[in-house]
This record gives structure tokens, C-alpha cells and sequence, in this order.
């Protein structure tokens, strides 16, 4: 019980539709209601426990306590995720298979990842040059679908680009959906990870050798706890886990260039490379933003904490936004101000777009790195090399969709190439 209010309050509710209603403000919207930083609710039948905050950030990401494998609901696996793939896995397993991703994040992966990066930007952007019109987010999701492809050592046809990109794009669409998206993102999944098998048989049986070092290659020649290969499925599941997520940078790409446009200063600042602030404000990005709503894990044994007792395989959600929003951990949350982490003392527990804790062993992402490299390069390209004009559009976006971009997909006109 906190002020009062005993943390069960909505056990008995189910909280499926106010989900919706919600979307990435449900937990955070909750706790604010009733002063707590825990309650107990439903979705769709099952008794679900929220939270946030540094301490239960702190709780969560207690292997002792919490397991990932059965965690991720099978509709997000069989879009978002895959089957069987590292997201699921506890112990062991977890560890050998989190190695193998971070054996391929080493130093000079990424700044390979970061020159095709900009190579890919220099292409395109030569391609947009003169065009009337431009809907960002569709050209760069093609955009990064190649570098993602050609880091990973994935070879990818002209004439394929645009249904992998798409495929790749729509199971991220999933994530948070209902109907004709989410069968969308079913189908994107299963094309996506019959292509990847395809690449993995065609590497075991050395019709194919992709660069040695690269995803593709790893991730082929893994073995498991138990000493054989990763099934083919399972190989193909983990290697979309390297390409999807380089995709899904597009969202932040867009949202960075929503921010240059809407505060015309940090577009300077990073014209003007002052130390530091690129990193700045990529940070920032990933913390207005919306991008992970929240995320799951389940109880290995049950435990009494805070007075509130959490029953053995009881999943427990932990808010992500609403950490990034919380103004007990941030000054100003809703005002977009980069400068917040120019003397930001990192915490794994309170800052955690990307999941929490530590990065080489829990479940915080392996390509957290990634992430900021890409987004990095792809905002100084946007601010330095490519003068374009924003044209009159909705760049409202919804905190119930989940997960959400600017309604027109931020559209850009009279686009120009600066040498």
C-alpha cells in the first residue's frame, strides 16, 4: 500500500481495452492515479502485475527472480520477435547465445556498420536529389533495410529491396496491433524468416560464404548449449534479430528529423558538431520519444516485495515511456532538451529504451550501440549534407498507437544534396 491506496486495486479488472485506449500511457497513467508504483490487473484473462520506477527497474532485471522464456506473448513472437529466439531465453542458453550477438557488436563491426551507413545515405540522397516530393520514412526504411543486409553479409537483389523493407517494417508494425496489421506482420514474418533459412542453408552447405566475423556467418556456424549447430529455424529467427532491429531504426531516424524540424536550434548544434552534442541528442531522441511501450518478463520463484507477494509465473510488465516521462527521474520530461545529458550520470536502471541493466549479461539489447551509431551518422546526414523543405503536414503522432510515427510520415520537398 502506498498514500493509502492498496497497489491491488485493479486485480479483478480486465484492462485489455484501456490498453487500447492508452497505449503507451497505461502503466504510467495508472500509478499516477493511484500513488503507486505497482498494481495488479488483467489482460485478456491472465493476472498481470505493472510497474516502474529505478527499484523495480532494479527488481526486474533480477535473474534470480525473473525469467524471459514464456514472457513475450505468442502473437508478439510470431511477428515482432520469433520463436525460440535470444529475447526467450534464461540462463545458460541466454548467456552462450547473448555472446554470440555481442561477438559480432565488437568495435570494428560497428564502425564497418557506420561507413555503409553513410555510403548508403551519399546513394540515396543522390537518388532524391531534384524530387518534388519525398515521404522520408518509406525511403529510409529501404535505406537502412541495405545497410542492414549488407553488414549482416546478406545479399540482397535490386528488385528485392522494397518487399524486404516492407516485410521488415510491418513486423515492427505488429507490435501493438489488432486485425489487418497484425496479420500483416504475421505474414511479413513468415516470408521474412523463409528467406533467412534459404541464407542459412545455402551458407552450411557452402554455396554461399558471407564475410567471416559477419552476422551472417556467426550466427550460421553457432553451436548451442548442447554442442550442435542452432536448428536452421532458429538460426533463421536470429539473424532477422540482427537485420529487423537495424530497420526499426527508421522510426527514430524520423523522429530525430521531427526534432531538427520543430526546434531549429539542434539542427545548428549539429551543423556546428559541437563535442559532444551529437550524442546528446541522440540520447534524447531515444528518451521523448515514444518507441517501446513496455516490457515483460515473468516470475521464476515467488517472492514478497513491497508488501506485495509475486506468485511464481506471473507475468510482471515494467514501463519503459513512462520511465522516460517520469519527472521524478527527469526535470522537464516533456520539454525536448538535449543538453539533459551533457552531464548525465548513466544508470542501467533509469534510462532504459532498450531494456535495462547490464548489456553484456542481462537482457538489456546487445545493439544498443548499433542503435545510437546508426542514428548518429543518419542525423548528421540529415543536418549537414541535405538541405530539403518541410512542406505543410500532420506531424501529430499518437500515444495509442503503439508503435507510433508522424502521421504523414514526415514528408520533405525540394531536396537537395550539399557536397
Amino acid at each position: 500500500m502506498r498514500g493509502g491506496i492498496p497497489i491491488f486495486c485493479l486485480r479483478n479488472l480486465e484492462s485489455s481495452p484501456m490498453l487500447l485506449l492508452d497505449g503507451y500511457e497505461f502503466i504510467s497513467k495508472r500509478c499516477n492515479r493511484y500513488g503507486t508504483d505497482l498494481f495488479e490487473t488483467r489482460f485478456m484473462g491472465q493476472k498481470v502485475i505493472c510497474m516502474r520506477g529505478e527499484e523495480a527497474a532494479r527488481l526486474f532485471y533480477d535473474e534470480d527472480r525473473f525469467r524471459r522464456k514464456g514472457a513475450a506473448p505468442k502473437r508478439i513472437q510470431k511477428t515482432l520477435f520469433g520463436e525460440n529466439g535470444v529475447q526467450g531465453l534464461d540462463a545458460a542458453e541466454h548467456k552462450l547465445r547473448k555472446m554470440m550477438f555481442l561477438s559480432i557488436m565488437v568495435p570494428e563491426n560497428v564502425e564497418r556498420l557506420r561507413r555503409l551507413t553513410r555510403k548508403q545515405w551519399e546513394i540515396h540522397a543522390a537518388k532524391w536529389e531534384g524530387m518534388d516530393t519525398l515521404v522520408l520514412f518509406d525511403e529510409v526504411q529501404k535505406l537502412m533495410c541495405q545497410v542492414a543486409c549488407k553488414w549482416a553479409g546478406v545479399p540482397l537483389r535490386r528488385r528485392e529491396i522494397e518487399l524486404r523493407a516492407s516485410d521488415l517494417g510491418k513486423m515492427v508494425d505488429a507490435l501493438g496491433a489488432i486485425g489487418p496489421r497484425y496479420w500483416q506482420g504475421r505474414c511479413a514474418r513468415h516470408r521474412s524468416e523463409e528467406w533467412m533459412r534459404n541464407m542459412i542453408d545455402h551458407i552450411r552447405s557452402y554455396s554461399y560464404h558471407p564475410r567471416i566475423g559477419s552476422a551472417a556467418h556467426t550466427i550460421a556456424w553457432h553451436y548451442n548449449t548442447s554442442g550442435k549447430l542452432l536448428s536452421t529455424q532458429v538460426a533463421a529467427v536470429e539473424l532477422l534479430n540482427i537485420i529487423r532491429p537495424i530497420v526499426a531504426i527508421t522510426t527514430y531516424i524520423i523522429f530525430g528529423a521531427l526534432a531538427m524540424h520543430q526546434h531549429p536550434e539542434c539542427r545548428i548544434m549539429l551543423k556546428e558538431k559541437e563535442k559532444g552534442y551529437t550524442d546528446q541528442f541522440v540520447q534524447e531522441v531515444r528518451r521523448f520519444f515514444p518507441f517501446t511501450p513496455f516490457i515483460g518478463a515473468r516470475v521464476k520463484k515467488g517472492f514478497l516485495w513491497k508488501n506485495h507477494f509475486f506468485e511464481k509465473g506471473t507475468l510482471v510488465m515494467l514501463d519503459v515511456y513512462g520511465m522516460n516521462h517520469d519527472p521524478r527521474i527527469w526535470e522537464n520530461p516533456n520539454q525536448f532538451n538535449p543538453k539533459r545529458f551533457e552531464h548525465w550520470k548513466e544508470n542501467p536502471y533509469v534510462f532504459i529504451p532498450q531494456g535495462g541493466g547490464d548489456p553484456k549479461y542481462g537482457h538489456r539489447c546487445a545493439g544498443e550501440s548499433v542503435t545510437c551509431e546508426v542514428m548518429a551518422e543518419s542525423l548528421l546526414f540529415l543536418a549537414n549534407r541535405l538541405e530539403y523543405r518541410v512542406p505543410k503536414q500532420n506531424l501529430d503522432y499518437s500515444l495509442r498507437r503503439m508503435p507510433t510515427l508522424p502521421k504523414s510520415r514526415f514528408i520533405i520537398q525540394d531536396i537537395k544534396l550539399i557536397s
